[in-house]
């Protein structure tokens, strides 16, 4: 979720305690929002995972203040990743980089997610970001995907990933139930490669979307049913994308687990 005004009464209102919440960081609200956001829901009895965005933290003495910070408020597992922002704000450019830090600053951190990229990356090669995935392997727990709508390229990928080594468990990012402008919105956005031309390429299916008026990620998970049980592709689960919509997300997420295993 974004760190906006009034979300972690949200949270608390839609949202079990049983769920891990993910706390987004970005240059224009900058790292004191996730912090602040990430005190509010502990405080609540919430287990946060704060996305740590490399570009955003000055050094390692600013590192440290973060981690120490996260440590007194109980949170045990961070999300790195590179961040959007243009320009660093001081020594860290990438997530290698920050991870390597915080595996030699400590400070009780168990697990840490790093980033994947099953569409091409807009300024990295496909053959490279896998690579960046194995260099980060020693100093991470976990992977999560970006957003991806076309679940051959995902199957592709998680192939791509473990073929190169990195065994790591995945954590599938999908979008949630959300409104389908937004989602096109943010798939235009966000997408390159693969995800541009599906986007393209799919207007009977992108027409069904806007008259439905909303997206559902049932069918996305659907097709990679073969994928998720497959032990050698060691699917850790879902990491799904909200966009702050707590309430559908939820209704949609009880919905989901009352269905009977097919």
């Amino acid at each position: 979720m974004f760190p906006v005004e009034g979300i972690a009464d949200e949270v608390v209102a839609q949202v079990p305690t049983e769920i891990k919440v993910a706390v987004t960081s970005s240059p224009t609200r900058g790292i004191e929002a996730t912090l602040r956001l990430c005190e509010e829901l502990t405080s609540a009895r919430f287990h946060v995972a704060p996305h740590l965005a490399a570009r955003l933290v000055r050094d390692e003495k600013h590192l440290r203040e973060i981690l120490e910070r996260l440590f007194t408020i109980g949170v045990r597992d961070v999300f790195a990743i590179a961040g959007d922002a243009d320009q660093p704000a001081g020594q860290f450019s990438g997530a290698t980089a920050l991870v390597t830090a915080m595996a030699e600053l400590g400070y009780g951190i168990d697990d840490v997610g790093i980033a994947g990229y099953p569409e091409s990356h807009p300024f990295i090669s496909d053959e490279t970001t896998i690579q960046v995935m194995f260099d980060k392997e020693p100093f991470a727990t976990y992977i999560v995907s970006q957003l991806c709508l076309d679940a051959g390229v995902v199957a592709w990928w998680i192939g791509a990933v473990r073929a190169r080594g990195v065994q790591l468990p995945i954590h599938i990012g999908i979008p949630g139930p959300i409104g389908s402008r937004k989602l096109l919105r943010i798939a235009t956005r966000i997408g390159v490669g693969e995800s541009s031309r599906f986007v393209r390429g799919h207007g009977g299916l992108l027409a069904r979307l806007l008259l439905r008026g909303r997206y559902g990620p049932g069918s996305l998970i659907e097709r990679l049913a073969p994928k998720l049980a497959d032990p050698a592709a060691a699917i850790g689960g879902f990491h799904v994308h909200t966009f702050n919509e707590l309430a559908t997300t939820e209704r949609w997420r009880r919905e989901r687990l009352r269905r009977p295993a097919s």
